[in-house]
């Protein structure tokens, strides 16, 4: 598709009398696939040539479809409201399906190769549930680190742990009156989690034992052993119970380094911001003034001199540009904490930074469940592992009763009912509200990960049936309306990686592999596989395999198991 653009771009200055030196633009990057197939299956938007042509887009286009030379396989050209549209003969695409075969990775162009990519998303904090509010960062996080990694991104991924800070003054001072290591070995996360509210609940009856916290704390920071120990198993206990969750969705980290990591490092973080005459002292506390740039300041030091999230941030980042040297540095955070990232942002730029500009903060909405918004504050929370074991139970009954003889039903159940709840998180615009249903997450027939887990089942049953012909067995061969309209779809593929990985939005794979998934069912459907013969059985049979490849690659992305059978 890439030559064809090529040519059609040399053909259409051609026309026009003119060089991209003159129009200021590459034309082939001008080049789109038309959404609906209807108008067209290329098209050239005149806008960006109206000036240096001085004409309008409409009549540029009327003008280069009139003298146009089109090259074979290229049957007419019409312009429709400043759109030059190109309408190809469909036996260019059979040839497609080959290209997509004989490429593994067809839709990734490389743009990473040569560069670092460091993303930092999910991050709970230690000795707290794993809960409904932790899915957004972790499944678009991993979505966006495939989508790098496939692009030929060397990714890192970090788990920014939130493992430091007062609130564990209070649970070393609750393990030491109400707990032990065996209780916490036994209960494990549950455990850590009802001390913390016990203490909560005393300290409003005995307010000293908060004096009592903010001590242990002060030991912690100066490195008393006894506590540091508890403190290490207290994360220990905790990783151990988030790895079990991150074990089931299939995904790694490369790092577990969090708050406690760069403790350290902010003293010649703070030390700089002054050398650099950044720091501006306000009641005691030591700020970044933002407000030339329409923020509020960034408070680096409170009145005791104790740092906050700003200054670790900005000590992390300095650390991890040091260490990986990377091309981007992407945060996966909710959207509340945009302005915070805006902050932090701005100062690393105004301490002389250059590469400030590869920071980059993913902001993300909030999730809802049955229309239920949950909150941790009023204990209205859901537990990831609950949501999980459920959507798994669930999905193990759907199947029981569509297909009991299944083999390895549980297994087929663990994919799926995951698939269904990750789905359903990146199905739709990261930034906006979600609300999660079962009936919507876990239907076979709706726009769900289910869905198109059962049409990657479909293909890989038919090429169970009747192996993939090797190429060439289906020369000559002119595709259907139906198999061309599913090529056209398959074809898009490359253009919507780049979209997603430039624009950081999962769901536009999500949307765009439901798309092909209804493309495939309406070849499946329209276009008989094994029934058909020769040269048409060859083609389809390879148009299923290259169909299959697709949804499965887009599946990987999103970090969605395939299942063969369902």
């Amino acid at each position: 598709m890439e030559q064809l653009i090529q040519t059609l771009a040399s053909a259409a200055l051609d026309a026009c009398g003119a060089t991209e030196e003159q129009l200021g633009v590459s034309l082939p990057s001008l080049f789109e696939q038309p959404e609906d197939i209807a108008v067209g299956d290329l098209a050239l938007p005149c806008f960006r040539l109206a000036k240096a042509l001085r004409k309008s887009p409409a009549a540029i286009a009327s003008d280069i479809a009139v003298s146009v030379k089109l090259p074979d396989g290229v049957l007419r050209a019409e312009a429709v409201n400043g759109y030059l549209n190109f309408f190809i003969d469909p036996a260019f695409y059979a040839g497609r399906v080959d290209a997509i075969l004989q490429n593994p990775d067809f839709g990734a162009r490389g743009q990473g190769m040569g560069k670092t990519m460091v993303i930092d998303y999910s991050s709970p904090n230690i000795a707290k549930r794993f809960h409904v509010g932790h899915l957004g960062t972790t499944v678009i996080g991993n979505a966006i680190k495939n989508l790098h990694a496939f692009c030929g991104y060397r990714c890192v991924g970090i788990n920014y742990l939130g493992d430091w800070g007062t609130q564990f003054g209070k649970l070393i001072v609750a393990y030491k009156k109400w707990s032990s290591a065996d209780r916490v070995a036994e209960r494990g996360i549950e455990e850590l989690v009802d001390i913390y509210v016990r203490f909560s609940d005393e300290s409003e009856k005995d307010p000293s034992l908060n004096d009592e916290a903010r001590a242990a704390f002060a030991e912690l920071e100066r490195g008393n052993e006894e506590y540091l120990a508890i403190w290490r198993y207290f994360k220990e206990i905790s990783l151990r119970e988030y790895k079990k969750t991150y074990e089931l969705l299939g995904i790694e980290f490369d790092s577990y380094d969090g708050e406690s990591f760069f403790t350290d490092k902010m003293p010649a973080i703070v030390e700089e911001l002054r050398e650099k005459k950044l720091l501006v002292q306000d009641d005691g506390a030591w700020i970044v003034p933002l407000d030339a740039y329409g923020m509020p300041p960034a408070l680096i030091l409170k009145r005791d001199g104790s740092t906050l999230y700003p200054t670790r941030d900005i000590a992390a980042a300095v650390w991890r540009k040091k260490t990986y040297n990377f091309d981007k540095c992407i945060y996966v955070t909710s959207a509340g904490q945009s302005l915070h990232f805006a902050q932090w942002f701005k100062v690393v730029e105004l301490m002389g930074y250059d590469w400030a500009d590869q920071l980059v903060h993913v902001p993300y909405g909030t999730m809802s469940v049955g229309g239920e918004k949950l909150a941790s504050r009023t204990g209205n929370v859901i537990l990831l592992d609950d949501l999980f074991a459920e959507a798994i139970a669930k999905a193990e009954k759907i199947m029981e009763e569509k297909n009991a003889s299944l083999p390895n039903r549980h297994e087929t159940a663990v994919a799926v009912g995951t698939g269904a709840v990750i789905f359903n998180a990146l199905s739709g615009s990261r930034i906006k509200d979600t609300n999660f249903t079962w009936e919507g997450a876990l239907s076979f027939d709706g726009n769900t990960g289910p869905y198109v887990q059962y049409t990657y089942a479909r293909a890989s049953s038919v090429l169970r049936k009747a192996a993939c012909p090797d190429e060439g067995a289906a020369a000559g061969y002119v595709p259907s309306a139906d198999e061309t309209a599913l090529v056209k779809t398959l074809l898009r593929f490359p253009a919507r990686v780049d979209a997603a990985l430039n624009e950081y939005e999962p769901s536009i794979v999500s949307r765009y592999v439901l798309d092909v998934c209804a493309a495939y069912n309406v070849f499946y459907h329209n276009c008989p596989i094994l029934k058909s013969s020769g040269a048409e059985q060859a083609f389809r049979l390879r148009l299923t395999a290259a169909a299959r490849q697709i949804i499965g690659k887009s599946l990987d992305l999103l970090t969605i198991r395939r299942t063969e059978e369902i």
